[in-house]
């Protein structure tokens, strides 16, 4: 049941970051034809602003489900087993704790911006923080979900498995 609200997640996120995509860039050519034109939209601006913020954030998420952030793991896989999974779990804490912090504050950020305006847009200020909240939570689930993963898992060197205490 779990794996299958993960995967509706999963999806739902893919389909977001699609429609962000498309809606940031028909904002932007809106901008920049209206422009050329010489009669410019003046809340294309402001809008992209809040897309690209969501975008990044989804784009986050969906890199941080599919495990496919940048990671540099040269000097770790190279650690004896026991430091190589040490390091693991200070990695996955360290990322799990960012994630709870990052939702924490963007609460505040959101609370803080609650009564203020956008220049051109008749929205508040706090939906640029709102994506915030879920991408640290999302963060934070999943850095405590590996971290869980790395404690119990068994690591292959060299074609053998080996247990990693």
């Amino acid at each position: 049941m779990l794996r299958a609200l993960a995967g509706a997640f999963d999806r739902v996120a893919s389909f977001v970051c699609g429609a962000l995509v498309i809606a940031l860039l028909v904002c932007v050519s809106l901008g920049a034809l209206t422009r050329s034109l010489g009669n410019p939209l003046i809340w294309t601006d402001e809008l992209s602003r809040f897309l690209m913020v969501w975008l990044a954030v989804f784009g986050w998420i969906v890199a941080s489900r599919k495990r496919i952030h940048v990671r540099i793991r040269f000097f770790q896989d190279r650690l004896p087993a026991r430091a190589h999974k040490a390091v693991e779990i200070a990695i996955q804490a360290a990322i799990t704790l960012f994630g709870a912090l990052v939702a924490t504050y963007s609460f505040g950020l959101i609370g803080k911006n609650l009564d203020l305006d956008a220049t051109t847009l008749p929205i508040s200020m706090a939906w640029m923080y709102a994506p915030m909240v879920l991408g640290g939570a999302i963060t934070a689930l999943q850095g405590a979900s590996e971290l869980v993963e790395t404690l119990w898992r068994r690591r292959r060197v060299a074609g053998a498995e080996t247990i990693i205490e």
